[in-house]
């Protein structure tokens, strides 16, 4: 396996640098050339003695950019009618973007956020339609085809290093215990034809995420590829207890820094699907992450177990592209006939939750074209959302994308049901009383549960008192029981004993106070979990007594930030 040395910039066989000692990485850097004679992007790895050349007419080659995708027809015929030319004015040329800059035979076109945001996508979804017979494939199939056999040499080294990657990475696991996450989009669909093709087995288990927020080309694309591929185990991930606007109106809609969809969308029903077909079992899991994709992203391993880094708790998450380029995942969906999601071909290079915050300018003026009724829905959401919490300006604040940075609860009612209070009981040490939103009842006992056994029996039954037993030493820790507090509608009282730090026991008992009032069914917790002890149905949060191991991760701020994700959602300043 080639590594590279980021100190000594030399490439090497070995694991450690021969030069200078430091550890080496698989991550190779790859810079994208352009032949004028042959119209493609020719990719090359940046120490190449070869990196000026054309492997097609072996022609000079020029320094284009660092990263490409290639324009389809589809999206050519936008492109040319959002710069005023005639409708079939770029079916004879070679056209690649990365973002919001075209390349047209190999000269660069730049085209403003500010260009996306003003466009009158109704007038261009009807000249779309009227000049639909513009669109012709013939070139770019040719095109493509050069695209391909200048670069074969670099599809063959990502193939055998990915097919490598995943051979190595699957040794540890029963093959049943082998999953691919799949999400229509490009990057999985890369993942799960590598993996397939890398362990020889049409038939491992797929988890495809369906948010309920997904392109109609993606749910299109995931029927076929579930046609396609029928031995192959399709499972649905479906959150079927919420409903997204209803939750957008309550607590606010999704933003950058806040994407409580993806936990209560994504991430929380494949927890449920996989607790129900693995139960505890440690499962590998195969992931379409991409270094290049985002700063975050960057910082993962390809292998990571590290509870921080993993959403859901039981599985190892292992990335087979993960220094791949965009470049790279096309090469090989083109170079190896790969079907894929069709919203790639009208311009979109993300194919997410259609109303994600993280999308730009540019994508939103997709889907006003090619998801009308949507989009006016979503933006009439959002201003009559940014009315209710006080924007002076509600249209510029929504069409500037001002929401997407949103941040807390300010301005919503529901805010108020992530603030612990509390005071300090006057006749008891070591005792609180805490606010509740609602009555005290067997569910926020059941809260109790991570903290040891709950031993109603030895309670005083006239106050309906629980005491909390340490599971290592049978001694009691923690005594609850309803109150009566002014100023408070419902309250329970909490008393810390037998310890050695009450405040970080009280700590972690005002998390658990918070979940009981804030919990919008997020299924954070539920992820959290290792064991699968946590539940959450209808309006019942449920912790199973005999799957807690008491570890606390759910309690933990490292793993769990307020021991609530309503708090990062729903807290003012």
């Amino acid at each position: 396996m080639v590594m590279w040395c980021k100190n000594c910039s030399i490439e090497t066989n070995e694991a450690i640098c021969p030069v200078c000692g430091s550890e080496t990485t698989e991550d190779l850097p790859v810079e994208i050339y352009w032949c004028d004679n042959c119209g493609i992007p020719v990719i090359h790895v940046s120490t190449a003695a070869d990196k000026g050349l054309c492997p097609v007419c072996h022609g000079n080659t020029r320094y284009l950019t660092a990263d490409l995708r290639p324009v389809f027809p589809e999206e050519r015929l936008l492109l040319a009618l959002l710069l005023d030319k005639a409708p079939n004015a770029l079916m004879q040329k070679s056209v690649w973007a990365a973002g919001s800059r075209y390349y047209i035979d190999g000269k660069s076109q730049s085209i403003s956020a500010k260009t996306f945001e003003i466009a009158d996508t109704d007038t261009i979804a009807d000249r779309l339609v009227k000049s639909a017979n513009a669109i012709d494939y013939t070139f770019f199939n040719e095109n493509i085809r050069k695209f391909i056999s200048a670069n074969q040499h670099r599809l063959a080294y990502l193939k055998d290093e990915a097919f490598s990657f995943v051979r190595k990475a699957a040794e540890r696991f029963k093959e049943e215990n082998i999953v691919i996450s799949f999400s229509g989009g490009k990057d999985s669909t890369v993942t799960a034809d590598v993996v397939t093709k890398a362990l020889s087995n049409p038939s491992l288990v797929h988890i495809f995420g369906n948010t309920t927020l997904e392109f109609p080309a993606t749910i299109e694309y995931a029927d076929r590829y579930r046609k396609n591929h029928p031995l192959a185990i399709f499972m649905i991930a479906h959150n079927d207890e919420q409903v997204f606007y209803d939750v957008c109106e309550d607590i606010g809609p999704p933003a950058r820094m806040m994407r409580w969809c993806c936990s209560m969308f994504k991430t929380g029903p494949i927890t449920r699907i996989i607790n129900s077909m693995y139960r505890s079992q440690q499962i590998l899991t195969f992931y379409g992450i991409r270094k290049s994709e985002s700063v975050s992203r960057s910082k993962y391993n390809r292998i990571e177990d590290d509870a921080e880094s993993v959403k859901i708790q039981q599985q190892t998450v292992a990335s087979p592209i993960f220094f791949w380029k965009d470049i790279d995942i096309w090469l090989y969906m083109l170079g190896e006939d790969v079907d894929f999601n069709a919203a790639y071909r009208l311009g979109y290079d993300r194919v997410g939750c259609w109303c994600c915050p993280n999308n730009n300018q540019r994508a939103q003026f997709l889907s006003r074209i090619y998801m009308p009724e949507a989009s006016k829905k979503w933006r009439a959401f959002l201003i009559d959302f940014a009315k209710k919490i006080g924007k002076p300006d509600p249209e510029v604040y929504v069409d500037s994308g001002k929401w997407k940075a949103r941040q807390g609860g300010n301005g919503l009612p529901s805010a108020g049901d992530v603030k612990i209070r509390f005071t300090n009981c006057t006749s008891e040490d070591h005792a609180k009383i805490y606010r509740l939103v609602r009555p005290f009842d067997d569910e926020l006992v059941g809260m109790f549960v991570p903290f040891g056994r709950i031993a109603s029996e030895l309670g005083k039954k006239l106050l309906r008192e629980t005491i909390i037993l340490d599971v290592k030493t049978n001694v009691p820790i923690l005594s609850i029981q309803p109150f009566n507090q002014d100023g408070y509608d419902y309250a329970v009282k909490v008393r810390t004993m037998n310890v050695a730090d009450h405040d970080d026991l009280q700590r972690m008992v005002g998390y658990q106070i918070r979940k009981f009032n804030a919990c919008r069914k997020c299924l954070k917790c539920e992820s959290i979990c290792r064991q699968g002890a946590i539940s959450i149905t209808g309006d019942s949060y449920y912790i199973d007594p005999k799957k807690c191991v008491h570890c606390k991760m759910c309690m933990t701020a490292k793993y769990l930030d307020g021991g609530c994700m309503m708090d990062k959602y729903l807290r003012t300043k």
